[in-house]
């Protein structure tokens, strides 16, 4: 039979599938979430999460030399303070957790790119993400806070600034107040399209960030929505935001590709904990191959349009693109 299209040509063997493949990846477009708390010599295992730990601010170096060694050049840091009140004041103090981490990792790692987590949840004792009125998050007045919690971080070292609330005009906000203090060159990276999701649920135990009452979905966004991810994409490049963030990644592939062909700027993509928390489970059961999952659930995110991903699977990743199994 005369065939004269055969696509299984570039398949015939591996180097011939490497150099004709499509989606390829950088350890450098890894960014791994670290969780920080109060107290010393503390690294302790989150239940929810095998092999990813809380650590004391003395023991986040160990944390980040791990990062570095394998590969891995980004990291995203989220605070867990011991106390916490009405306002979140924990979040902007000087003395804050994340402020004294980001010194601490200045100052031990400085050749690691240092990246923050901008909310209130973790801070305020009624765990949502900005000021109360009655029982309702206040949009207008959180916006102040998140500006100052930013400006905090870059203050104490942080290199770029990574605002979760989903408050409306945060971006705006943010940018405004880091520039008037002379930090223009300082990035924002958005999350701007994060959904109401139940992947985050061993994300709220490791960071005890569980809302006191009621939920959050009169800020984050309804998962049916498709059309409302480009409003939030491109009123959050209008004010100023340098990368867009989608949030959780698996199971909104189709909203990272309609993002990465709206916008010019990068595209980031979050797997969430309760992303990784399945991997680990079913490979716990035998039911999958860990290592191939990693490989091809990443490998998917970057083809859904991603330039970034933030993963808790980013040394693995990051040692598997070095050994060429993927990238």
């Amino acid at each position: 039979m005369e065939l004269l299209k055969r696509p299984r040509r570039l398949r015939t063997n591996p180097l011939i599938r490497t150099m004709t493949r499509e989606t390829r990846m950088d350890a450098s477009s890894l960014i791994y979430p670290i969780f920080v708390k109060e107290g010393n010599h503390i690294k302790e295992e989150i239940p929810s999460m095998e092999n990813q730990y809380r650590y004391s601010v003395d023991m986040l170096p160990e944390a980040l030399h791990e990062a570095a060694d394998a590969g891995v050049k980004s990291v995203m840091l989220f605070g867990i303070p011991d106390s916490k009140d009405e306002f979140g004041s924990g979040a902007y103090a000087e003395d804050g957790i994340i402020q004294r981490a980001l010194r601490i990792a200045k100052k031990e790692c400085p050749e690691m790119y240092l990246i923050t987590d901008v909310c209130m949840c973790e801070y305020t004792s009624h765990g949502h993400c900005g000021i109360l009125n009655g029982d309702r998050v206040d949009n207008d007045a959180t916006l102040p806070y998140l500006a100052n919690i930013a400006l905090s971080h870059v203050v104490s070292g942080a290199d770029m600034v990574a605002p979760s609330d989903m408050m409306d005009e945060r971006i705006k906000e943010i940018r405004t107040l880091l520039d008037k203090k002379g930090y223009k060159d300082t990035p924002i990276m958005s999350y701007a399209v994060k959904y109401s999701s139940a992947f985050y649920g061993p994300f709220r135990e490791a960071a005890g960030s569980a809302p006191a009452f009621g939920d959050r979905k009169s800020y984050q966004m309804d998962y049916h929505n498709r059309k409302e991810a480009l409003k939030e994409t491109l009123l959050d490049v209008e004010e100023g935001a340098d990368i867009i963030m989608v949030k959780p990644a698996l199971s909104y592939l189709d909203i990272i590709r309609e993002v990465a062909n709206e916008i010019t700027l990068p595209v980031a993509a979050y797997s969430v904990s309760g992303e990784y928390a399945m991997i680990k489970a079913a490979a716990k059961c035998g039911y999958v191959d860990e290592d191939s999952i990693i490989c091809e659930t990443a490998t998917s995110i970057y083809r859904a349009g991603a330039d970034i991903l933030i993963t808790y699977y980013a040394k693995e990743l990051a040692k598997f693109i070095k050994d060429g199994r993927i990238g």
